[in-house]
């Protein structure tokens, strides 16, 4: 029986699992979104702009480990849809993306909205395709979602719009389900031995981990045990490895602690596992280091390495512990966990009322969000101060989710991120922290949370300043400029849409408004007014990074903006004196 390709397509979707698509419709998807009408037990979800819906797309997937599908009209439809795919490309989540074209007769002409898709998205992808007659349709599709779901990437199909119309017969290949396979991946016996000789021999082992160790847990707590090794996680395997962890001595790299830093500065053997944390500086200088990735063209390509392994980390693990001799000399293990306690402690004491002060410390909002969400909260962040105080504040439990752009490293990402998982699990709480200079880049979206009855919740950390920026350019030794955000009151902006909107001036209204927003049956927004100067300070500073600083301080002067200085010692200074 012949059907549409926009229904054949539809139909390999369901078949494979997917429930939904986001984006925009337009006049070239208008075959594609009519065939969505009629199925009845499929759903378009309606975004504001196709950067969200290529965003939300990554956050489903990210969040169920499911393929999902974001679509866009020709031209700049699909255009916009570019941001949103490089993040979930880069987070190595499985989305499709169907991007329609204009006509085929057109292609080359330079035709109304017409730009060239499979040029744009070859970069962010692991498939891109043109289907460009109809009986191409079904095997393109399907050889798409395969590679999504097995490269865990972006997959990108190209249609020109006449052909979602056409009529085609069943060929048979929409009506077979794609998905994932499960293997077991490990090196071979000759490696495990190398490595199981490296790792015996070593006085002070340190495991570096990273998103790789999903689903590897309880393994990696068993090679840490007999290895008498600290764990020190990048920021994408906070989900996964923070939690039920005698071994953890935090994170490193920019966000990170001190702890985390000097745990890998003083180990003679680095284990790394399902990492590729990409800051070269925060690595040993003369450790011997052991790398396992699933992926074999990683291995080395951030510092140079003794032995590669290619395997999961849960094979992996499982395969090289029973060649492990126990070691019962812990003083590596307890040196890094003293330190981790005392640089902890330090932390959280950041994390408190401030006497009252204002502006609100950022600490203390993140670790009041922390305190109050629902154990098994998702949490959205933008890049930028609001991920540091994310990834020092909020604690995994194996429950909670982490989300954010932490690969590509885009703004705007907390809210179109949150629709994403919202939408992907309407009955679990999703919290989004979002910087004000991130949520105003889609500001559009709070609308979709109130269309789509998104019970989201918002929290803006309000400094009226691109402040990560800012940092940046202190560290540069340059004088602040462009960074100044004048900002509307977010809270009434929500009220007024109808939202429950709450603004947050005084520390000793944060929590009552925060309980008040998750205990919202709906979107809420709350936004707290913190401090534009609060410093985030990396474990490691180098001497350039300190010239530069000074420099900053000097031209501050200078430029006549002694008054900005001032804030800056009085927020991170004098706060901490009284502490």
């Amino acid at each position: 029986m012949a059907t549409t390709v926009a229904d054949q397509m539809i139909a390999a979707l369901k078949h494979s699992g997917v429930q939904r698509v986001y984006g925009i419709p337009g006049d070239s998807l208008n075959g594609f979104t009519d065939a969505i009408r009629r199925t009845g037990d499929f759903t378009w979800e309606l975004v504001r702009h196709e950067e969200t819906a290529a965003f939300a797309a990554a956050a489903d997937a990210g969040l169920t480990g499911r393929l999902a599908v974001c679509a866009g009209s020709c031209g700049p439809g699909n255009l916009h849809l570019v941001n949103g795919l490089f993040d979930a490309q880069r987070s190595r989540v499985p989305v499709l993306a169907i991007a329609a074209h204009i006509p085929r007769a057109e292609i080359g002409s330079d035709y109304f909205q017409e730009t060239h898709p499979q040029e744009l998205f070859r970069e962010c992808s692991v498939y891109c395709e043109l289907i460009s007659t109809p009986e191409m349709a079904p095997r393109i599709l399907h050889l798409a979602m395969r590679a999504a779901v097995e490269d865990n990437g972006v997959a990108v199909v190209v249609v020109p719009g006449e052909v979602f119309s056409a009529r085609l017969d069943d060929s048979g290949w929409t009506a077979r389900p794609v998905t994932p396979t499960v293997s077991v991946c490990r090196p071979d016996d000759h490696a495990l031995a190398r490595a199981a000789g490296i790792l015996n021999a070593a006085n002070a082992v340190t495991i570096l981990a990273g998103a790789g160790a999903a689903g590897a847990h309880p393994q990696v707590m068993q090679l840490a045990g007999t290895l008498a090794a600290p764990i020190v996680h990048a920021l994408r395997g906070k989900d996964y490895l923070e939690y039920d962890n005698p071994y953890d001595v935090g994170m490193t790299g920019l966000l990170g602690f001190a702890s985390g830093y000097k745990a890998i500065k003083e180990a003679d053997v680095l284990l790394m596992l399902g990492t590729d944390f990409p800051y070269q500086q925060f690595y040993p200088d003369t450790a011997t280091i052991i790398q396992v990735d699933v992926r074999g063209r990683h291995l080395g390509r951030r510092t140079p390495i003794d032995l590669g392994l290619v395997g999961t980390v849960a094979d992996t693990a499982a395969a090289l512990h029973p060649r492990l001799t126990q070691k019962h000399d812990r003083t590596h293990l307890d040196r890094a966990l003293a330190h981790y306690a005392k640089t902890r402690r330090g932390l959280d004491a950041l994390a408190a009322d401030d006497r009252g002060r204002t502006p609100i410390r950022p600490e203390y909002v993140a670790a009041a969000v922390n305190r109050l969400a629902a154990e098994d909260a998702v949490f959205t962040v933008d890049v930028g101060s609001p991920v540091v105080w994310a990834s020092r504040y909020l604690r995994m439990n194996g429950r909670r989710r982490l989300i954010g752009s932490f690969n590509h490293g885009s703004m705007a990402g907390a809210l179109p991120h949150a629709i994403g998982a919202q939408t992907a699990d309407r009955d679990r709480q999703v919290v989004a922290l979002a910087g004000d200079g991130g949520l105003t880049m889609l500001f559009g979206e709070l609308a979709t949370l109130l269309q789509n009855r998104l019970p989201v919740k918002v929290i803006v950390f309000n400094n009226s300043s691109l402040s990560f920026v800012e940092l940046e350019m202190k560290a540069a030794g340059i004088v602040n400029f462009g960074t100044e955000l004048d900002n509307p009151n977010f809270a009434a902006v929500a009220a007024a849409m109808g939202m429950f909107g709450r603004r947050v001036e005084k520390p000793a209204d944060l929590e009552p408004a925060l309980a008040a927003a998750f205990s919202h049956d709906g979107p809420a927004l709350v936004e707290v007014v913190t401090a534009r100067q609060e410093l985030s300070i990396p474990p490691a500073i180098t001497l350039e990074q300190a010239k530069g600083f000074s420099l900053y301080a000097i031209r501050t002067i200078l430029a006549g903006r002694g008054d900005e200085l001032l804030d800056l010692v009085t927020t991170n200074v004098a706060r901490r004196i009284l502490d």
